[in-house]
């Protein structure tokens, strides 16, 4: 999810590439700009309404599915815990992952399409990773959520193995939700500043870089431990009230 928000724009009219770096003078950027790869601007208009799209209904569609993980774990009705655990496996087959290929796939075009570079700012690289490493956990468990559909199908709502993948289930939705929590975070407030390659790759084009434009990520720390332990809260008042209701 590498989004380019509506304040984006001004990036190919104003001197300024990110809210955390130095002021670029007009003329430096737009050196920069005819050296950098900018798509046709109804071209990139269709990319980000693409990628806005996917990146949001990939991130819905991983809460209705941590929604349905959790009546799957929890609920009391046969029918219904069926129903969730076969609705799991329809909503990432034909929705969670074609939207996590669609917000990679344009993200990556938009930013390589733009001034703003895939490697040049730091918050754009995280959300990159981010991005790839949610993706590639969907696709080694997508196989474990097919299972549990068929346990499910086939009324074996007891069996101690579709417990136990239930309770994955839940735990690997809850942290893929709060991955795109942060990289949704990341698109809004774009902390940190260029890297290294991107401050060398402006200086190559010309344009010169104030001292002391470097962010204080102290701030960054606590907000994403905060959001952190809340979800590993919620996760164990999930479980424990789970594993205590088959205790009993």
């Amino acid at each position: 999810m590498l989004e380019e928000t509506a304040a984006d724009e001004k990036l190919h009219h104003r001197g300024t590439l990110t809210m955390n770096t130095a002021a670029i003078p007009d003329k430096a950027l737009g050196k920069a700009g005819r050296k950098s790869p900018v798509m046709k601007p109804g071209f990139r208009k269709l990319i980000l309404t693409a990628h806005i799209t996917s990146s949001v209904g990939w991130l819905g569609a991983v809460a209705g599915f941590l929604a349905l993980a959790i009546t799957a774990l929890n609920g009391k009705d046969a029918q219904m815990v069926r129903a969730a655990y076969l609705s799991m496996a329809l909503i990432a087959r034909f929705i969670i992952v074609p939207l996590a290929f669609a917000s990679l796939l344009t993200g990556i075009i938009q930013a390589l399409g733009t001034p703003w570079g895939l490697f040049r700012h730091y918050w754009i690289l995280v959300k990159l990773l981010l991005t790839l490493f949610a993706t590639v956990v969907l696709l080694l468990k997508t196989p474990l959520i097919g299972y549990a559909a068929r346990q499910a199908a086939a009324l074996a709502l007891s069996s101690t193995d579709l417990n136990a993948a239930g309770r994955e289930l839940l735990i690997h939705s809850a942290g893929g939700l709060m991955v795109l929590l942060v990289v949704t975070t990341l698109s809004v407030y774009k902390p940190w500043g260029l890297t290294r390659y991107g401050r060398r790759k402006l200086c190559e084009q010309g344009v010169e870089l104030a001292e002391g434009s470097t962010v204080d990520t102290s701030r960054w720390i606590y907000v994403f431990g905060i959001l952190a332990f809340v979800l590993l809260m919620t996760l164990r008042h999930l479980l424990g009230g789970h594993l205590g209701h088959h205790m009993h």
